[in-house]
């Protein structure tokens, strides 16, 4: 643990503050009382997350002098088994130039037992970029329902009959699963019994949530929110006030979905020019469609379906400097630190996985998915031959965020500071508007502020007596 602190800080500088499982604290006036929610955020998290006492945030992340470290190794022991449950540490002695540090380790809560509580208020809470966040009465169910093995999708949809699935995309499944599984599923000669046995529907001919989902007409008519909605950031030539172009709403059966989110993408991402070997000249989207296909179909299924999430759509954003895909429901059965290296096709949603697997876009003919646990290297290969960074993911245990980054163009900003400058292109322009939005102290939003006004990517207009307004520099 030790030998990693310094890797630890030069990310953080990189970065400019705390991260999503790093978090900072100076301690030079002993333990702050701070800590409380960050210790039940790491726990809640998967992985867990580190704790570094003895720099300064302010000051390049620079080591400050602790007066006592044995007493505050011992402060954070104590104060680890007040959560419900206690939060296990693992804390050690670390040194950066010539001044020791206080390094824990903090160990994610067994999953039987979350959300790990703050003793006393018995408020838990989650991690959100660099901040500590108390969960919703939403999130706090997420919590509950992930210690039970997810089984929503085999479940039988009250009030649908078989001809709530679509024809089209029924006679493509079964024409797939014969094909490429004659001596199992697919020897089956009776179309009713073959959908039943794999899983499409039950007795009676009633689908289930994954045969709806995967073959319906319209699972909306169920399932409202189990959508895309999609939007881009506006363009600096949109009329001042625009908040977003491009927003879009995709329904229908995933297939259905897939292939409405690549026309999205397809109309939407801005294109550049490029020559290839042979001279032949090509537009070339600024994001491979092919990474943004698989991480949309990784979206779709394996989102949570159970009742807490049922008002919650995946999410496509297009900022000016990336592209964010998000669902609700974190990863199940694998970490991100594994993602891409470990061929796991460990599914939340097994049922709809193995459907999905013979699915086939209705105006392409392509897969759906593979069920082969390609997708994540797909993603990486393509963004790499096409020189941008590889994409960032995020868990924090109910709701799993991909990020692909353009070529750096402007400043480095602190997840912090990209959240208000998102919040001020999306029209909140002042910083007690922007406090609310981001349910962070008015203070808090004024810090953040002036380090993007004087990195010249807002403009502050107003003040002295008047009411102060902020607004992006690039619009």
């Amino acid at each position: 643990m030790v030998q990693d602190v310094g890797q630890i800080i030069e990310t953080l500088r990189a970065a400019g503050g705390d991260s999503t499982n790093v978090e900072v604290k100076s301690a030079e006036g002993g333990l702050p009382d701070s800590l409380a929610p960050t210790l039940s955020a790491l726990a809640n998290q998967p992985g867990g997350g580190t704790i570094l006492l003895g720099l300064d945030e302010r000051n390049d992340f620079r080591p400050v002098r602790l007066p006592d470290p044995q007493k505050l190794k011992q402060g954070l022991a104590d104060k680890a088994r007040t959560f419900t449950p206690p939060v296990r540490l693992t804390i050690d002695d670390a040194v950066s130039e010539g001044r020791t540090l206080v390094l824990a380790r903090v160990h994610e809560c067994d999953l039987s037992m979350k959300p790990c509580r703050v003793g006393g208020s018995g408020v838990a809470y989650i991690r959100a970029y660099d901040g500590d966040y108390a969960l919703s009465q939403l999130e706090e169910q997420a919590f509950l329902a992930a210690r039970q093995e997810p089984r929503f999708d085999r479940a039988p949809v009250q009030d649908a009959t078989h001809d709530d699935l679509d024809p089209e995309l029924v006679d493509g499944f079964l024409a797939e699963v014969r094909h490429r599984d004659p001596m199992g599923v697919g020897r089956f000669g009776d179309d009713d019994e073959l959908l039943r046995r794999a899983g499409v529907t039950v007795d009676g001919g009633q689908p289930t949530v994954a045969g709806l989902l995967a073959l319906g007409v319209h699972p909306q008519q169920w399932f409202p929110r189990y959508s895309i909605r999609a939007a881009a950031d506006p363009l600096p030539s949109d009329p001042a006030g625009t908040r977003a172009r491009s927003q879009a709403s995709m329904s229908g059966a995933i297939p259905r979905m897939l292939d409405a989110a690549l026309e999205w993408a397809g109309r939407t991402f801005d294109t550049t020019i490029v020559s290839l070997s042979d001279g032949t000249v090509h537009d070339r989207p600024v994001y491979p469609l092919i990474a943004f296909r698989e991480l949309v179909a990784n979206a779709l299924v394996h989102r949570d379906l159970d009742h807490w999430s049922a008002g919650i759509a995946i999410e496509v954003r297009l900022r000016r400097d990336r592209l964010v895909v998000a669902n609700p429901g974190g990863l199940y059965g694998i970490t991100i630190d594994r993602l891409g290296r470990d061929y796991v096709t460990s599914a939340r949603n097994a049922r709809l996985v193995d459907i999905c697997q013979y699915v086939r876009s209705p105006r392409t003919g392509a897969r759906v998915i593979e069920a082969l646990a390609t997708g994540i290297p797909t993603i990486t290969e393509a963004l790499a031959a096409q020189g941008l960074p590889p994409a960032h993911y995020i868990d924090n245990g109910i709701r799993f965020t991909a990020v692909l980054h353009q070529s750096p163009t402007r400043p480095v900003l602190t997840h912090a500071e990209q959240r208000v400058l998102d919040a001020i292109h999306d029209g909140i322009e002042t910083a007690n508007d922007l406090a609310a939005e981001l349910n962070v102290t008015a203070q808090y939003v004024r810090r953040i502020l002036r380090a993007l006004r004087d990195r010249g990517l807002v403009m502050q207009e107003g003040g002295r007596g008047r009411r102060t307004f902020y607004r992006p520099t690039d619009q």
